[in-house]
C-alpha cells in the first residue's frame, strides 16, 4: 500500500478518512447554504436542534464549513506525507484542533443542547481517528519528531482556539453568539407574535445596528427583507404594499417608525410589559 518514498501503511486510510470527512461537511455547508435541512434531520428532531442552535455557525458561516476547511487541509497534508515526512507535524496540529473543536461542541450538544446530531457524531468519529492515525504514523527516524519536540505545538494550538471558541459562544467577543438575554428574548417574541413588522435592507448599516440591539435574539424579531434580489433588483411585495421607503421602519399597532428605535422605545410602543414593569407599579 503505497509506493512513493516515505509512504506508510496508514497513508491510504489517513487520505481516505481526510475525503469521508470533505465530503461530510461539504453535503452539510451547502444544505445550510441552500436554506435546506440535512436528510433525516428535521426541525422537530434532535439533530434539527443541534443543527439549528447557535453553535452551528461562526462569524455567519456553517461550522460544517470550517470542518471542510480543516478535512481539506488535512488531505492535502497526508497527500504530501507520502514523500515528506516533516509535513507530519503540521497535520498532527491541524488534526488536534480539528479534534479539540470537535471535543468541544460534542460536549455542548450532550450538556448543553441535551440532544445529538449523527453527522456531528460522524464528524467526531473521523476528526479523532485521524489525530490517532496521525499518532501513530510519526517518522520516528526523524530525530526532530520526538514526542518531546512534537506534542507542545498541536496540544497548545487545540487548547488556545477551543478556549477562543468557549470565549466566543460565551459572548465575549460578540454578543449576538452568546447567550439570549431574557428580556430581549421575550420583546423579540412578543414583537413577532404582536404582529409588529420591522422592514430593512441588508446592506442598510442602520438596520444592522437595529438588529445589534437585540444580540443573540435578533434572530426571533419580526424582520422582513426589502431588497432579497439585490439593491436594484424587485423589492419585497410586502415592502411594496406598505409603501416602505426607508429603512429601517417598523409598523407597529398600524404606526410607522422610520430609523433606529430604542429597545425600550419598542418595548412601550407595543405595549410590552417585562414582569419586573408590572411589579414596580403596584
Amino acid at each position: 500500500m503505497g509506493g512513493g518514498r516515505g509512504s506508510h501503511p496508514l497513508d491510504n486510510w489517513l487520505l481516505g478518512l481526510a475525503l469521508a470527512g470533505i465530503g461530510l461537511t461539504a453535503y452539510l455547508t451547502f444544505v445550510v447554504w441552500f436554506g435546506e435541512h440535512p436528510a433525516y434531520c428535521g426541525a422537530d428532531t434532535d439533530c434539527g436542534l443541534v443543527q439549528q442552535s447557535r453553535w452551528s455557525t461562526l462569524l455567519t458561516v456553517p461550522m460544517a464549513f470550517w470542518g471542510l476547511l480543516t478535512y481539506a487541509l488535512l488531505a492535502r497534508l497526508v497527500w504530501r506525507l507520502r514523500t515528506r515526512p516533516s509535513s507530519w507535524r503540521l497535520a498532527l496540529t491541524v488534526a488536534a484542533i480539528g479534534a479539540g473543536v470537535s471535543w468541544y461542541l460534542t460536549a455542548v450538544s450532550i450538556f448543553v443542547i441535551e440532544a445529538t446530531c449523527f453527522y456531528c457524531l460522524s464528524s467526531f468519529g473521523i476528526a479523532n481517528a485521524l489525530l490517532g492515525l496521525l499518532l501513530v504514523r510519526r517518522p520516528a527516524h526523524m530525530a526532530e519528531h520526538t514526542w518531546t519536540n512534537s506534542l507542545p505545538v498541536p496540544i497548545g494550538s487545540a487548547a488556545v482556539i477551543v478556549f477562543a471558541l468557549f470565549l466566543h459562544f460565551s459572548g465575549l467577543f460578540d454578543p449576538a453568539a452568546g447567550p439570549e438575554k431574557p428580556y430581549l428574548k421575550a420583546l423579540a417574541i412578543h414583537l413577532r407574535d404582536s404582529g409588529a413588522r420591522f422592514y430593512g435592507a441588508y446592506w442598510c448599516p442602520v438596520c444592522q445596528r437595529q438588529k445589534a440591539l437585540f444580540e443573540a435574539s435578533a434572530d426571533r424579531l419580526p424582520y422582513i427583507e426589502c431588497t432579497p434580489n439585490g439593491r436594484s433588483g424587485v423589492h419585497n411585495f410586502a415592502c411594496v404594499a406598505n409603501n416602505v421607503t426607508d429603512y429601517p421602519t417598523w409598523i407597529i399597532n398600524g404606526r410607522r417608525h422610520s430609523g433606529l428605535v430604542e429597545v425600550a422605545e419598542l418595548a412601550r410602543m407595543s405595549g410590552f410589559e417585562w414582569p419586573g414593569d408590572q411589579d414596580r407599579k403596584q
